[in-house]
């Protein structure tokens, strides 16, 4: 299964586990149901922004649309939770959001961008 079917998958399961048609869901991120449908069968593949959309409609992390893997328990980690410690609740949840979106950013292949992210940009 390609990293895009994943994300269908995924897309698909969270709008069954919340009750949503794809008529729902697209009425609350902004898009249309066709463009659902695209995502959830890997015709198109939706943007980080539409992903960030998505994870808040909901409510789950932007990473919820990538396989899980190994956690490492490195000295850097070690360091940015000792840092993280000191910051306020309201940081603390900005910097999780952060960290979420670039591994998102990182965990999207890179080459041809969406069929409908450009109509996507001209409907904002």
């Amino acid at each position: 299964m390609s990293i895009i079917e994943y994300v269908g998958e995924r897309i698909r399961a969270l709008r069954a586990k919340d009750k949503l048609s794809q008529e729902a869901l697209a009425q609350k991120v902004g898009t249309t149901a066709n463009t659902i449908s695209r995502w959830e069968t890997a015709v198109y593949r939706p943007t980080l922004d539409d992903l960030e959309r998505l994870a808040r409609c909901f409510d789950v992390s932007i990473l919820e649309f990538f396989p899980p893997e190994e956690r490492a328990g490195d000295a850097e980690i070690t360091a940015l939770l000792r840092a993280a410690k000191q910051l306020s609740p309201e940081d603390v949840e900005e910097l999780r959001k952060y960290a979420e979106y670039r591994k998102a950013r990182s965990l999207q292949p890179q080459g041809n961008k969406s069929k409908d992210s450009k109509k996507n940009r001209k409907a904002e």
